[in-house]
């Protein structure tokens, strides 16, 4: 762990979060799936728990994207993703505290087009921080269009940084390799040691720098079990994998992964990214009715319902420690409401 403190203070950073994230027992939860008897505890890390524009794990990559952008003079960020993207809704909070424009191009990649979900959750605050956003027609790429756009705006004398779909770039995974090695020093003080991490993989930023993060400390990076929200799990595995080996070059590292070290499931994908599941639904519903811990309905809520499924069915075995990531996400809930009421 030292070593990897030392290569992440030649990284520039602004420090978007407050300290590290919480982990907190699910004892409800436990007691609702009879989870004592079998020896399995249950945990949260709360990354949805941040002060800074509602929170979730989008700022971990930020803090290290947007210090990159800070020592190169950058004064103008342009992000990508869906309608409802976290990353956007996050990327325009760090860019209001810190100083930045900001300008994002949305690109409708969820067959939604409701009121609530065009207009309201992450929508409705990417206005209220700021940022100037950029609706596209289905079908457009989003890329593509913010290269555009970034062109003019050099053009017009400004200096850009253009961040791709969810900040997943090997700098942005750092962020989640400092993460890895908080859940170590959690350990560490508190005495607790996890055998199972659960996370969704959306953009595969975050499982990418766990990956990294628990290889380069000598830790098994199989611990790691993603539940993917995007992609078909060969395809997730396939980018996961390049992320984090571009992560562990960055530390310059010696550690090395292969394609079994990336574990991801697919089957709480249902039709498609963003698109509800019934797994979903009663997973969001469960952890709200039980815990109070509001789940978010693309990301946290599928990748929770794999887990549910897999505490249930004996995948997870008798015995264990387990680590869910709470990723954040909540403002979203408020573009589903059609599809959770009730």
């Amino acid at each position: 762990m030292p070593l990897i403190q030392h290569v992440f203070d030649s990284f520039p950073r602004l420090d978007l979060l407050d300290g590290p994230t919480p982990i907190q027992r699910l004892a409800r939860i436990e007691e609702e799936l009879g989870l004592a008897s079998r020896g399995i505890a249950l945990f949260a890390k709360r990354d949805d728990v941040m002060s800074l524009g509602g929170g979730g794990n989008k700022l971990r990559k930020l803090e290290y994207h947007l210090g990159h952008a800070r020592a190169a003079g950058v004064d103008t960020i342009v992000s990508v993703g869906g309608v409802q993207s976290n990353h956007a809704r996050l990327t325009a909070a760090a860019a209001a505290r810190h100083g930045f424009a900001c300008e994002l191009i949305l690109s409708r990649l969820v067959p939604k087009d409701d009121t609530d979900y065009e207009t309201n959750g992450n929508v409705l605050l990417d206005d209220l921080f700021g940022a100037r956003p950029t609706l596209l027609p289905r079908g457009t790429n989003g890329l593509a269009q913010a290269e555009a756009r970034a062109d003019a705006l050099r053009a017009a004398g400004h200096t850009v940084l253009v961040l791709p779909t969810g900040g997943s770039t090997p700098l942005g995974a750092l962020g989640y390799v400092r993460c890895a090695r908080e859940i170590a020093m959690q350990e560490e003080t508190s005495g607790q040691r996890f055998d199972r991490i659960a996370i969704p993989n959306g953009s595969s930023g975050t499982h990418a720098g766990l990956v990294a993060g628990f290889a380069a400390m000598g830790q098994s990076p199989a611990k790691v079990t993603a539940y993917t929200v995007l992609a078909p799990a060969d395809v997730a595995r396939r980018t996961t994998l390049e992320l984090a080996r571009g992560a562990l070059a960055l530390l310059g590292s010696d550690a090395t992964l292969d394609v079994d070290d990336v574990r991801i499931d697919d089957a709480q994908l249902g039709d498609g990214y963003g698109i509800p599941t019934q797994g979903m639904k009663d997973a969001v519903r469960l952890a709200a009715s039980r815990e109070g811990l509001l789940l978010d309905p693309v990301y946290s809520g599928k990748a929770f319902a794999g887990l549910l499924h897999d505490l249930r069915h004996g995948i997870v075995r008798d015995g264990e420690q387990v680590l869910f990531v709470a990723t954040g996400g909540a403002p979203g809930l408020y573009a589903y409401r059609a599809d959770l009421a009730g």
